[in-house]
């Protein structure tokens, strides 16, 4: 038994609603649950009920036991003044033999639910808590109805919207709403993927995008100051192109003041890594991305053609990556270009994200409409939480199905908050 599964029935009055009574024998007729309360102090807010043919408003707390509000403290807790009823599960004062008073001595008035709840609820809910899988509701989510299904991937597919925009909300916030230089930030993190994310990042911090746009006729001055703040320079083994760079980032680091933003080498990752995903090689797509766009928020925000985008995220990096994926010799079949995956990352990771905090910083819906036409437009990711769900008969097809799953997994699955899913507490409800 869990608080969560006392906060559920409560909330949903999923007990016996009829002549119920306290644990002193006055009768009780609940009004108003009131509202949960997500912060410190009591439960549920704004609760009204009737008690022995007096009205009260106030808060609801609750615990699985009667003897918890005194193991809490809340009777020194001016927090707790305001408490109209205490629901437990079991009222242990027969055994514990402590009476539960307010802080004026007046007895707090207590309900206890154990005997107001179906057993068949109950037992459905420890189907659910027992289950040892990631997924709970894995042996029973066949049955599960679409409708409601469909209603929990969409609030979940809003809810990693919301969270996502307000990660770049911060990253505009930090740049004074340039929403270029947004763009251009939350470009570099994405294209260091998960394993160069954080140096990445931090290189789009240390590099201004209107410096290397003062350089995109030259996509060697803007290689030169990407590969030379990357650390990546000092010690890459010699021939005419690294000698060009290592000349130009001399020059350029001078001219911004770019030799006390330097990354150590050591930060970028190369383990386990696949050739084509290289941090050299990255940096080589991006900074032919980045040089060849006027305006990367343009492109990012303007585009409806998910195509389109696509190609032009995939663009062949400058003639010396079209051969390496490192310093040094060339090597065969080189995948220059990003791969299709990796471009259809992106569009989820950069531009949905982008055009979510760019509806909230207008205030145009629309945006939000526009980032939702994407996903519905890409391919789902392929990846062992997909799979999981494709296991199940999920059905993903799209880039908003693999989104809203992956999210409905790591937020509520992993977290077993079941009871706040529409699935898990809809097979609760029966």
């Amino acid at each position: 038994m869990t608080e969560s599964f006392l906060y559920f029935l409560w909330q949903f009055r999923y007990f016996t609603t009829t002549q119920i009574v306290t644990t002193d024998g006055e009768p009780i007729q609940v009004m108003t649950p009131g509202f949960r309360n997500n912060n410190a102090g009591p439960d549920f807010t704004n609760a009204r009920l009737l008690i022995n043919e007096v009205e009260w408003a106030g808060t609801v707390e609750m615990h699985l036991k009667t003897s918890d509000w005194l193991a809490h403290r809340h009777q020194h807790d001016r927090a707790y003044d305001n408490v109209i009823l205490h629901v437990v599960w079991q009222d242990d004062r027969p055994t514990s033999g402590r009476r539960v008073d307010r802080a004026d001595g007046t007895p707090m008035p207590t309900l206890e639910l154990a005997p107001i709840t179906s057993p068949d609820l109950v037992d459905r809910y420890a189907l659910l808590t027992d289950e040892k899988t990631s997924i709970a509701c894995a042996g029973q989510f066949r049955s599960v109805q679409p409708l409601r299904l469909t209603a929990m991937l969409d609030k979940v597919m809003l809810q990693r919207l919301e969270r996502k925009a307000r990660g770049v909300e911060a990253i505009a916030e930090q740049t004074n709403n340039d929403w270029e230089e947004v763009a251009y930030r939350l470009l570099a993190m994405n294209m260091g993927f998960k394993t160069n994310a954080d140096p990445m990042a931090q290189l789009s911090r240390s590099i201004p995008l209107r410096a290397l746009l003062k350089h995109r006729d030259s996509i060697t001055q803007a290689e030169a100051m990407l590969f030379g703040t990357a650390g990546l320079l000092t010690d890459a083994p010699t021939d005419d192109y690294v000698l060009m760079l290592q000349r130009e980032y001399r020059f350029l680091s001078a001219k911004y003041q770019l030799t006390d933003s330097e990354l150590p080498a050591h930060a970028w990752k190369w383990g386990r890594m696949r050739p084509a995903s290289f941090p050299t090689l990255r940096l080589a797509q991006f900074a032919r991305l980045v040089t060849s766009q006027a305006s990367l928020f343009s492109l990012f925000v303007g585009t409806t053609d998910v195509e389109q985008l696509l190609r032009t995220l995939q663009q062949r990096p400058s003639e010396y990556w079209q051969s390496r994926y490192r310093f040094g010799p060339s090597a065969e079949r080189v995948s220059a270009s990003l791969g299709e995956t990796s471009a259809v990352n992106i569009v989820i990771n950069t531009v949905v994200p982008l055009l979510a905090a760019y509806a909230h910083h207008r205030g145009q819906p629309a945006y939000i409409d526009r980032a939702i036409a994407l996903l519905e437009q890409l391919p789902a990711e392929q990846n062992h939480l997909t799979e999981q769900w494709d296991e199940l008969g999920l059905g993903i097809r799209t880039a908003f199905d693999s989104q809203a799953a992956i999210e409905l997994y790591n937020e509520y699955c992993t977290q077993k908050k079941c009871l706040d899913c529409q699935v898990g507490a809809g097979l609760v409800r029966g």
